[in-house]
């Protein structure tokens, strides 16, 4: 009796009615303070991430390449060798433009050696004319004979027509702007036998007659000595002359000689002064004629030079370019790979 009362005493404690584990924990949840809740909260988010990292397949090593034999549709080298195709085995059309090139430069040298033995004979004509004593020139000439006497020196007597002077320019000297003066000079009161005389220069400002001294407009009978010449033609870039005008841009011996009823001969009246007396002649307006020389340019042997060598040149790179043989490590044979490998 007393031993069942004892052992009932005993497992009271234990067959009490207790409330649920979750009530418990809901009502200290309730009497906690606001941080213990904020801490509980991010505690299940941190939970929260830790599963879901967990089902998240993970792995530490990287797959394996798949092979390119597992492909039933793959090709090895062996079924299908690669195509060898030599590089630039064709060339374009600059080849052929890089061969027109050294024979025309060759022809065009070849053609200079003959313009040189060309000028090489008129300048020594030329000179061996030159230095002979001037002659008296005939009353009438032949224009078209007038090319065959160049450069030879003659004297020419008779008045000059200072009212049918013209003006030929502009044209530079020493770095100053003037004209060349052309007058016609009437022999023996014949106005046939008139011909047209070179001068020389004046500066612009000496343009007008009544600015000159008397010294440059000789009145009466005078004897001037100077040379047969052809004038120089005019480039692409001088305007045509304008006779109603009498303004002439470039010396038209036939045009000149209508317009003043002379003959269609051009003498270049010479002069060879000294120093002091061009600066004279210039303050006074006398016409400043050329001495008499020869001044044709011979640059054809520097032409000769730069075609022949423009030639050699330009065939040494057609033969590099045709017998150019590229080394095995470089692009002288491509692979050419086939579109199923």
């Amino acid at each position: 009796m007393v031993s069942g009362r004892l052992l009932s005493g005993l497992l009271q404690p234990f067959c009490a009615p207790r409330a649920p584990i979750g009530n418990a924990i809901r009502s200290q949840w309730t009497h906690s303070t606001p941080v213990l809740r904020s801490n509980f909260s991010s505690s299940r988010s941190i939970i929260s991430q830790i599963n879901v990292s967990r089902r998240q397949p993970f792995h530490s090593t990287p797959r394996r390449p798949r092979d390119p034999a597992d492909d039933p549709n793959w090709k090895s080298l062996i079924d299908e060798p690669p195509q060898l195709v030599r590089v630039k085995s064709k060339h374009g059309p600059g080849i052929i433009l890089l061969a027109i090139i050294p024979i025309t430069a060759f022809l065009l040298g070849t053609w200079q050696v003959h313009r040189l033995r060309w000028k090489t004979d008129l300048i020594a004509k030329a000179e061996d004319r030159i230095i002979r004593p001037p002659l008296p020139l005939p009353p009438h000439v032949d224009p078209d004979a007038v090319a065959d006497f160049d450069f030879r020196r003659v004297t020419v007597t008779g008045r000059f027509r200072h009212d049918k002077e013209m003006l030929v320019g502009p044209r530079m000297r020493d770095g100053e702007q003037g004209y060349m003066v052309v007058t016609p000079l009437e022999r023996n009161d014949d106005p046939t036998a008139t011909v047209l005389v070179h001068r020389g220069w004046i500066s612009k400002k000496m343009a007008d007659q009544r600015l000159r001294d008397p010294e440059a407009l000789p009145q009466g009978e005078v004897t001037i000595e100077g040379m047969l010449r052809t004038p120089w033609k005019k480039n692409f870039f001088t305007p045509e002359n304008r006779p109603d005008r009498w303004e002439f841009y470039f010396p038209d011996v036939k045009q000149m000689a209508e317009l003043t009823g002379s003959q269609a001969v051009w003498i270049e009246q010479t002069m060879d002064p000294d120093f002091f007396t061009l600066n004279a002649y210039q303050e006074k307006g006398v016409p400043i004629g050329r001495p008499a020389e020869v001044n044709l340019r011979n640059n054809h042997a520097q032409y000769i030079i730069t075609w022949y060598g423009l030639s050699l040149a330009t065939a040494i790179m057609f033969w590099m370019v045709l017998k150019s043989k590229k080394s095995p490590n470089e692009a002288a044979r491509r692979v050419r790979m086939n579109m199923h490998w």
